[in-house]
């Protein structure tokens, strides 16, 4: 008979992680409830060793900037000063469609209709959280030098019930702040949570973004998942947008984007 048993460690974090220093048409974006994707297993890897996570996020960060998809080529993106970049979870990353079926792609395709001289990276990642966009933000901005940057994480840390204020907004806030110290401007992605939360909780996430776009004075894109539900936009998982509703969401942040983006090609 074994003397002891050695228990695996849990896959990921067992609570909340505040970071020290973190920290209108409709469409609904909606996010993913579990991880997918070989980045995102890696973050899950990474987080399940917490002693250690802090030392390997600086090579995790490393590998993601060498694998991160852009829609453009690279050699478009030399030539071009104009920059987007998108910062998201799977909603952005295309979860379950095309590459070239995503939004960001889309919003690229929109832009080259206009023959304006503007590049889009797709920095989304599936699973993504606040907290691991905070991580990410500084590098992508440094890299990139972005004129915009389009906002669209909170939705994975609303579905693990993180704290809205301590977390979620102070995270968001933060990024905003880094965002616009560069110099950038930041368009945001407003989410909704599905029902089961409570009321209390999916009321109060989805004002955090109203709150935030007033206080920063911020173009706002939110979105009602009844609506979309209602309209067969949605994935069989019931909680990402298929084909179609990626058209609609590129749709409507194009409409709100497009008198910014004609400024900065003047």
């Amino acid at each position: 008979m074994a003397n002891n048993v050695v228990l695996p460690e849990p896959e990921g974090p067992t609570k909340e992680i505040g970071l020290p220093f973190s920290t209108d048409k409709l469409i609904s974006l909606t996010i993913v409830k579990r991880p997918s994707g070989l980045l995102t297993s890696f973050v899950m890897f990474l987080t399940s060793k917490i002693k250690s996570f802090n030392g390997c996020l600086s090579n995790f960060v490393a590998i993601l900037l060498l694998v991160s998809f852009s829609v453009n080529s690279s050699e478009s993106l030399s030539l071009n000063k104009n920059v987007i970049v998108v910062l998201g979870d799977s909603l952005s990353a295309g979860y379950g469609v095309k590459v070239d079926e995503s939004w960001p792609s889309l919003l690229q395709s929109s832009i080259n209709s206009k023959a304006l001289n503007i590049s889009v990276i797709n920095a989304g990642i599936s699973g993504d959280t606040t907290s691991g966009g905070l991580y990410r933000v500084p590098i992508l901005l440094e890299t990139y030098k972005p004129k915009l940057v389009i906002l669209e994480l909170g939705g994975n840390d609303g579905l693990r019930g993180m704290s809205i204020k301590k977390v979620i907004k102070k995270n968001l806030a933060t990024m905003i702040e880094m965002i616009h110290k560069s110099g950038a401007i930041t368009v945001l992605v407003g989410v909704q949570l599905p029902p089961n939360y409570g009321k209390f909780y999916t009321n109060s996430f989805e004002t955090m973004f109203i709150d935030l776009a007033n206080e920063y004075n911020l173009t706002l894109v939110k979105g009602s998942l009844t609506e979309m539900v209602s309209a067969n936009l949605m994935q069989s998982d019931g909680i990402h947008p298929n084909k179609a509703g990626h058209m609609l969401i590129e749709d409507e942040i194009w409409q709100k984007i497009k008198p910014t983006l004609m400024s900065l090609t003047d």
